[in-house]
């Protein structure tokens, strides 16, 4: 494939989103020249379970604040895949969905060194890699290692790593990894929870758009 992939995907709970994922999705955007960014928030997540004391919210809650959340920039979308699809979200079944919608060059998978050192424990974790090109997000606190380091032992084969770690490239897709560094704001969903759950304020940390209406849902209060 030649020229620079324009189209990245930016998948997750979003449990709910806030400006962390927003800024961390403006700042890759930025670093790779993306024309298109697309959230794809999962319905059914396979590798967390909610719980009564920290629930994941509904997937029709959590699209439509994703939605809200994004409207203002035109280069971000909203795919509501795997919300209307049934059963687990699992990233590999979104990416043989969208490849084909998105054109002749390959999409950038967006993910988080953390996420992506668990990549190997994923539905065809193989596979994925010679799908989409992948940008890995180093965010606060500053994770320390380089992709020798954080890559699945069952992948170690199938990549070739530069020398510096900052980058790798798909033996056989040619399909590249990179480490892309932000200066994201440190923010986490589960503090934001935690927050909603001990009454205290969230404001400045949840997009205006959707603050309102993720308290109001009550679906994150001490219960």
């Amino acid at each position: 494939m030649t020229g620079p992939p324009r189209v990245g995907i930016f998948g997750g709970t979003f449990n709910p989103i806030h400006l962390g994922h927003l800024r961390a999705a403006e700042e890759v955007s930025e670093a790779l020249a993306l024309e298109r960014l697309i959230f794809v928030p999962c319905a059914q997540p396979p590798h967390k379970r909610g719980s009564a004391e920290d629930p994941i919210a509904p997937a029709a809650e959590r699209l439509a604040w994703v939605r809200a959340a994004t409207v203002g920039n035109p280069r971000f979308e909203v795919d509501p895949l795997e919300v209307d699809r049934s059963g687990p979200s699992y990233s590999v079944e979104t990416l043989r969905a969208l490849v084909p919608r998105i054109g002749a060059q390959a999409p950038v998978f967006i993910i988080g060194h953390d996420a992506f050192v668990e990549v190997g424990t994923w539905r065809e974790p193989e596979a994925l890699l010679t799908l989409a090109h992948f940008a890995v997000i180093a965010r606060p606190p500053v994770a320390e290692g380089t992709l020798a380091d954080w890559m699945p032992k069952c992948l170690r084969d199938d990549v070739e790593v530069a020398d510096d770690g900052l980058s790798a490239r798909h033996r056989a897709a040619g399909n590249w990894i990179r480490i892309v560094e932000i200066r994201a704001l440190d923010v986490s969903a589960s503090d934001i929870r935690a927050r909603l759950r001990e009454g205290r304020s969230v404001r400045y940390l949840v997009p205006e758009a959707v603050i309102d209406s993720v308290q109001h849902s009550g679906l994150y209060a001490q219960r």
